[in-house]
């Protein structure tokens, strides 16, 4: 049975909901909460983790089933997971730790490029999924250049530029080798919800004025966004995910505003408070208050096993670049934005490929 071997960068909240999910799923595949058992001709049974790295001191050196549980990850625990004989290995530090981040964990991170491709080479890993912390972009490139050179595919989870930058993206075409970004969307999450409240106002003549998204978490993910350039690039990709089913953008960036703020206490779970402000008939003021709260991490995991099984597809294929349909549908941030029927079509194209 073939399957799909997966490297992980960054062993986080977001690496154990994943971990777990295969383990989860793998075993009870009709489990409430997973919207695609088969994804692209591949089971979740078939997903198979082959690397690991970190730059924690107390994760480095552990199997990547125990690792998940080490501090500080607070990720919800829903599965056990057996002993995947997967190490998780020092990775490169370069801009990876902020300074929040910083006082809270012990920090190493002397590989290179070099010797990174040559783990996931010899590790037969497909697809490397990138899960390093937001406004990470230099950290981001360097395991993009460990993923060229070994001949992975690449999933850029975070919000910086990789795939909405034109040289990453021509290299990764020359190299024969499938993309996909920017800042992974939550199955159900905020971004989701807001695009969905501000489209539906919109497509009933409500002229857009104002809108926020004010966010509080418990996690590393929330520790790190303290740091204000980190947070920019946060904004930025959610600010890119209010766009209309052509594409089109329904309000400025500077009529956005997204916060973030970290609540010990809340541990992995996130509260997402939206409103949106607008005219109606007549001039009249429409505002609307909505409320979401989520476990952060275990509703991003169904998109990155959607996104890995998509990208061994389009690798068997010989599909390469930004595979743009499905960048539509789990991405924030995307280099060339699709409407709903294009982005439809382009899925079931690439699909009938196979």
């Amino acid at each position: 049975m073939s399957t799909v071997n997966v490297g992980l960068v960054g062993v986080g909240n977001c690496t154990s909901s994943l971990v777990q999910g295969v383990a989860h799923y793998a075993a009870e595949p009709d489990a409430p909460g997973l919207a695609n058992p088969v994804c692209a001709g591949f089971s979740v049974a078939q997903v198979r983790f082959t690397a690991a790295f970190d730059v924690d001191a107390d994760k480095i050196g552990l199997d990547l089933a125990e690792a998940i549980w080490a501090g500080p990850n607070n990720a919800t625990r829903f599965a056990e997971v057996p002993v995947l004989g997967v190490p998780v290995l020092e990775g490169a530090l370069g801009d990876g730790v902020g300074h929040e981040v910083g006082q809270r964990i012990t920090a190493r991170g002397a590989a290179t490029v070099e010797s990174i491709a040559e783990h996931l080479r010899a590790t037969g890993t497909e697809v490397l999924v990138n899960f390093v912390p937001a406004g990470s972009q230099l950290a981001s490139e360097l395991y993009a250049e460990a993923a060229l050179l070994a001949g992975c595919a690449f999933v850029n989870c975070i919000p910086s530029v990789i795939a909405r930058s034109p040289r990453w993206v021509e290299r990764f075409e020359t190299a024969g080798l499938p993309l996909l970004g920017d800042d992974l969307k939550s199955q159900f999450g905020a971004t989701l919800v807001h695009r969905a409240l501000v489209e539906l106002l919109a497509a009933n003549g409500v002229r857009l004025r104002n809108t926020y998204q004010l966010l509080a978490g418990g996690n590393l993910d929330f520790v790190n966004l303290r740091d204000a350039d980190r947070m920019r690039t946060k904004k930025e990709t959610k600010s890119s995910g209010l766009r209309g089913p052509d594409g089109a953008e329904l309000l400025p960036p500077s009529n956005v505003h997204v916060g973030a703020d970290y609540i010990p206490f809340l541990a992995d779970r996130k509260i997402a408070v939206i409103r949106v402000e607008g005219e109606g008939f007549g001039g009249t003021p429409v505002e609307v208050d909505l409320k979401l709260t989520v476990d952060d991490s275990p509703s991003g995991a169904g998109n990155v096993l959607d996104a890995v099984r998509y990208l061994k597809f389009a690798m068997d294929q010989g599909v390469s670049g930004v595979l743009d349909p499905v960048a539509h549908y789990l991405m924030k941030a995307v280099p060339r934005p699709l409407g709903e029927e294009a982005a439809a079509a382009g899925l079931r194209e690439l699909l009938a490929r196979g």
